[in-house]
């Protein structure tokens, strides 16, 4: 159980009782009307049906802000095998992509439709509590999947703590190349025509000098706490909690790492050539401020930064 307690000051100090009833569907509608708030993630299906074959509903279903698809399944029950049922609708997804990938075009337009990332879809489980065989249970299975706790207060708080997450989210094999005659570099550039643009393409491929920039930038953000879940997607690497704080790319070619950061920018002061206001411009990655790296010590003045980011997230 939580040992999370809320208070309301006053005159006299007042403890607020937590509610953990059963999640009743005003709880699941609550969630689906704010997942990008509570979770960052795009609401697109609750009741999914996954057909008359496989006779299963998903509870939620959406997409996060790098394009993840995700599975939302709420435990109503403490015997309830919550995880096992997940990662059934998980290899469903898997089999059934394009199934998905008309939901976000219907729902969210053919932009987003086109860049969903297959590398590590999620499985969230949200409950009241998880006992400590869901805990042991999850750390056991190669699969991105979040254990999130709830705790009502009164009627007009809602908590939610992350349990369980995956250091770094598990990343599902690449699906075998169709247009190949025989292997070589020439069928592999076939099977993935935009391998140059990949992040773990660019790392290897990235200098010395560079690449020492990008692990002392990563370290320092894995480092910020025990909930940083590092998720490697195929453009750039999120650094996130519940929802990404920070977002890195890297760029060989021009020898920078640039840093897109959950900041508002109008609260720094502006460096030409070290910060810049993204927000009117595109970008991977999730953040409004972006920081250019090109030395360990741009990594040092980006601390303090990456720091806020993390306490704000």
């Amino acid at each position: 159980m939580s040992d999370i307690k809320l208070f309301r000051l006053g005159d006299a100090v007042h403890e607020l009782t937590p509610s953990t009833a059963i999640i009743e569907r005003s709880l699941q509608r609550l969630f689906e009307g704010n997942l990008e708030k509570l979770l960052g993630i795009r609401f697109l299906a609750s009741e999914f049906s996954t057909g008359p074959v496989h006779g299963g509903r998903i509870d939620t279903l959406g997409i996060d802000e790098d394009g993840t698809p995700v599975i939302i399944e709420y435990k109503r029950a403490m015997n309830e095998n919550v995880i096992n049922q997940g990662l059934f609708y998980l290899d469903w997804l898997m089999d059934h992509r394009k199934d998905f990938q008309w939901l976000v075009l219907d729902k969210l337009g053919q932009d987003i439709a086109a860049k969903v990332d297959w590398s590590s879809p999620r499985l969230l489980c949200i409950a009241g509590d998880f006992t400590r065989y869901d805990s042991h249970a999850v750390k056991q299975i190669n699969r991105s999947i979040e254990l999130i706790r709830y705790r009502r207060f009164d009627s007009d708080y809602l908590m939610i703590e992350l349990v369980h997450a995956p250091r770094q989210a598990p990343r599902s094999a690449p699906a075998p190349a169709t247009e190949t005659d025989g292997g070589g570099e020439e069928s592999v550039a076939r099977a993935d025509p935009y391998q140059s643009q990949r992040i773990d393409y660019r790392l290897q491929n990235a200098s010395a000098p560079l690449r020492d920039v990008w692990d002392a930038a990563s370290t320092f953000l894995s480092s910020l706490g025990d909930d940083v879940q590092i998720k490697p997607v195929s453009l750039y690497y999120a650094f996130k909690r519940i929802r990404n704080f920070v977002c890195m790319e890297l760029y060989p070619q021009k020898g920078v790492v640039l840093a897109f950061v959950k900041l508002d920018p109008t609260s720094v002061t502006i460096e030409p050539g070290f910060t810049r206001d993204v927000r009117k411009i595109g970008h991977f990655g999730t953040g409004d401020l972006e920081i250019s790296m090109r030395t360990t010590d741009d990594v040092t003045k980006a601390l303090p930064l990456f720091q806020r980011a993390y306490d704000q997230g």
